[in-house]
């Protein structure tokens, strides 16, 4: 088995795992006004967050607002998305990187309140957290990207 094979095995019985635990949670959280209502909580944290401490440019890429040039110490790893926004340093996010920033959005919307508790508790090993593995692991900078994918 090589290593690509090892962390892809171990990244579908991560998702697994996290499915089986979302049959726990009430449908009337996921995908709901009250899902949205969290969305939105997150949306604005992130504006705030940005206008606050962005020296770059704000831009609407792949349905997230991208507020560029943040400080470091303002955000984890490459960026953060929070809400509908995605928080990042000064380097321009390519393609690959705003399409894992945008499933993290999607996952904003049906989680609403409970991403950032959800998140905490999948932890911060990428590889193991089920929400970057959902986000793509290789468009995130994650895993090297395989050559059938480049």
């Amino acid at each position: 088995m090589t290593a690509a094979t090892d962390w892809r095995a171990q990244a579908q019985e991560v998702l697994e795992r996290g499915r089986r635990f979302d049959r726990r949670i009430p449908a009337f959280l996921l995908r709901s006004p009250i899902s949205r209502l969290g969305y939105w909580w997150g949306t604005a944290v992130g504006w705030i967050w940005g206008s606050l401490w962005s020296t770059g440019r704000v831009e609407r890429r792949h349905g997230l607002w991208v507020f560029r040039g943040m400080p470091r110490w303002t955000f984890n790893r490459g960026g953060v998305c929070a809400g509908g926004c995605f928080l990042t340093g000064d380097r321009a996010p390519d393609d690959a990187i705003l399409r894992h920033e945008a499933v993290h959005k999607a996952q904003w919307l049906r989680y609403g309140f409970l991403m950032p508790v959800l998140y905490l508790f999948a932890g911060r090993d990428p590889l193991r957290n089920r929400f970057e593995i959902e986000a793509g692991l290789e468009d995130g900078n994650y895993v090297p990207r395989s050559r059938s994918r480049r």
